[in-house]
């Protein structure tokens, strides 16, 4: 009987133990909830029926963007980094006999339990969860960059729409004026040159529809894959780009920088080197190991139990290299977050500038210049159809009208990026019209 009651006393002593230095594992933080909440669902792909609008271009992509599955795993890998940083060590089981004769054979059963001091195990789960809390909010900066990726490439690849209409615009108006000069030249009112540099003009004006029916076939391709869908999906898009974007002013930006995911990174950081100091200090407390067993003497035909307690006296090593370490990455973090906070402020107000000057720009080629190259164009065509001016003279003024309403695209084009790189910057996750 005392055979059997004393391994099972020593199991359940070790057990005990060992439940008593378990602590709880701290909550997850917002960053992760919110993470949680927003993992991507599974691709589901539906033929486009209707035009498609900015908002469902940015939830398509936040739907199924490959990158965002991606983070969403990485953040689900981290759930197992803190599971196991909140194990207890496990018992060890030693066997030891001496002598081998069997009448004088001694042999010994002993079960050790390595008991964590000092706090090791909830200074690890702390770390553990703080890299968690990174990885959560790389989940969020993730999902900031792909709404802000594809709302630029929806803009891209409808500026690169209305490219093509003017590229067909330009054709259209090459093809008249070649009309017009074979007219006059048949009638003898010009030399035949000049229906030769219509031609010349009409044949430059298809090069310059096919570069702009390629550039948007390209910036279709690049909208279909950061939503995540086949390419041959999306044909036609459904906004307009005269719809500028607002500059944020710099109250504004003062006020969404610390929501800014480089900026909430850095001090998470700061956080997370924060619990590796803690984790080193913990560790230069010595733990403690119990083992509780059985002796079984064969010359003496009885079974004692067996006790012993084991502490490393940390005369040489008290893991201060480690200390010191951890204490110079926790500075480093400290001032890495604030030169994070300088640099995005900085970046964020200079482009918020840049901003309000490319709408600027788009207002006036939009109020002033447009209206002022479509006005000389329409004049010298009809001066040119009633022979007042010669045919490079309209040729120019048509030239001089569609520079500027390409220069006009490219503008709206810059506004549009720079708003988007601004959202990025700063984590906007609502849509803007």
């Amino acid at each position: 009987m005392r055979r059997t009651f004393v391994p099972l006393a020593c199991a359940a002593l070790i057990s005990s133990l060992a439940q008593a230095q378990s602590s709880g594992i701290p909550p997850a933080s917002a960053d992760v909830q919110i993470a949680q909440a927003t993992v991507p669902a599974t691709p589901t792909v539906a033929p486009q029926t209707t035009p498609l609008s900015l908002r469902t271009a940015v939830d398509t992509a936040l739907a199924q963007n490959p990158q965002l599955r991606a983070a969403a795993a990485e953040l689900d890998a981290n759930d197992g980094t803190v599971r196991q940083a909140g194990l207890i060590p496990n018992p060890v089981l030693g066997v030891d006999q001496e002598d081998l004769k069997s009448g004088t054979r001694v042999t010994t059963m002993q079960l050790s339990q390595t008991l964590e001091t000092g706090g090791k195990r909830a200074a690890r789960v702390e770390l553990a969860q703080r890299g968690k809390d990174i990885a959560a909010l790389d989940l969020i900066a993730r999902r900031a960059d792909i709404r802000a990726t594809a709302v630029q490439a929806f803009f891209d690849a409808l500026t690169a729409q209305e490219r093509v209409k003017v590229a067909e615009e330009s054709l259209r108006i090459a093809g008249s004026g070649v009309d017009a000069a074979a007219r006059r030249v048949t009638a003898g009112k010009v030399s035949p040159t000049e229906e030769t540099r219509a031609r010349v003009a009409a044949s430059t004006a298809r090069i310059d529809l096919r570069q702009a029916q390629a550039e948007s076939s390209a910036a279709l391709r690049a909208l279909t894959a950061v939503m995540g869908v086949p390419e041959g999906t999306i044909q036609r898009l459904d906004g307009s780009v005269d719809v500028l974007p607002v500059a944020p002013s710099a109250p504004d930006i003062m006020a969404r920088l610390p929501d800014a995911p480089a900026v909430r990174r850095a001090l998470l950081e700061v956080q997370r080197a924060d619990a590796g100091y803690t984790l080193a200090r913990a560790k230069g407390v010595p733990d403690v190991t119990v083992g509780v067993g059985a002796r079984r003497a064969q010359e003496l035909g009885r079974t004692q139990a067996v006790f012993s307690v084991s502490v490393p006296l940390p005369f040489f090593d008290r893991n201060q290299g480690a200390q010191l370490e951890a204490l110079r990455r926790r500075d480093a973090a400290q001032a890495n977050a604030q030169a994070e906070e300088l640099r995005l402020r900085s970046e964020v107000l200079q482009m918020a500038d840049l901003l309000q000057a490319r709408k600027d720009e788009v207002e006036a080629l939009r109020r002033e210049v447009l209206p002022g190259a479509q006005s000389a164009y329409e004049a010298a065509k009809t001066g040119f159809e009633l022979g007042k001016f010669s045919f490079l003279d309209a040729l120019d003024a048509q030239r001089t009208w569609l520079q500027v309403r390409s220069q006009y695209y490219t503008a709206v084009a810059q506004v549009h990026r720079t708003a988007a790189e601004i959202d990025r910057q700063l984590g906007t996750t609502t849509d803007r019209p």
